[in-house]
């Protein structure tokens, strides 16, 4: 198809799935059970850092990890002892374990105790680029004690990772329209320095439209297909993330 084609194809798919709708088979649902931004951006960040495999079990395993912080996660994060993290043990989802569970609560708690929290630590990565905001937040992610199996649960652009699951992170928190399924809670960083949260379904859907001609779904291939949809909206580049992942889940 050409240009005008590709971006009408876009738009379309775009308007259909970007859609209220869409948040009952995603693990967006998990944020949306919050109003407190800091429980939005922590639910979040968490059910997105498990966000691989089969939506449904994701999404029961999330709800999961809610209910251990009896459904009040920025109050367990800022309040909890190491006695308090015990309430973890048994939890599992695929290769994500209790420990990693309760390395990333106490990571979490060193960056809302002392650095401002979520937000802050990203907004100050994005004055540069989204490349730098995610490499400056696994450094300080991992800058505590912990396990080094605990690494390969937070993607880092560094070693040329897609980072899909911070990525579609940072598209919830970020960006911003009147459709109601992405938060725009984070009103200092920009829709435009976005990347695309690139998977299997984005990635097989980008190569057949034209959009990515890399063959690995790795960070370069982010910043080539991320590249091309600023062609069509450079002000908001990800929202076609709807239309790419959308197409490839539902579409025959």
């Amino acid at each position: 198809m050409d240009k005008e084609q590709l971006f009408d194809f876009l738009e379309n798919y775009t308007l259909k799935y970007n859609q209220i709708d869409f948040i009952e088979n995603d693990p967006i649902q998990i944020p949306h059970q919050f109003t407190l931004k800091e429980d939005i951006e922590i639910s979040g960040f968490l059910a997105a850092s498990i966000a691989w495999g089969q939506r449904p079990v994701i999404i029961r395993n999330a709800i999961r990890m809610m209910e251990m912080m009896d459904f009040a996660p920025y109050d367990f994060i800022l309040n909890s002892t190491p006695n308090d993290l015990k309430v973890f043990e048994g939890f599992k989802h695929r290769t994500f374990q209790a420990v990693d569970m309760q390395f990333f609560i106490v990571s979490l708690q060193n960056i809302y105790q002392n650095y401002g929290g979520l937000e802050k630590v990203f907004e100050n990565g994005f004055k540069h680029n989204a490349k730098t905001a995610l490499i400056d937040f696994n450094r300080l992610f991992f800058s505590i004690s912990h396990l080094s199996r605990s690494e390969k649960h937070l993607s880092n652009p560094a070693r040329n990772s897609a980072a899909k699951r911070l990525n579609m992170f940072l598209r919830w928190m970020i960006r911003n329209d009147d459709k109601g399924v992405d938060f725009g809670l984070w009103k200092n960083c920009s829709p435009a320095q976005l990347m695309l949260p690139l998977d299997v379904h984005t990635g097989r859907i980008g190569r057949g439209l034209g959009l990515l001609e890399r063959k690995q779904n790795d960070w370069k291939a982010v910043e080539e297909i991320t590249r091309n949809l600023r062609l069509f909206d450079k002000s908001d580049p990800v929202k076609y993330d709807f239309a790419l992942f959308g197409y490839g889940v539902n579409e025959k």
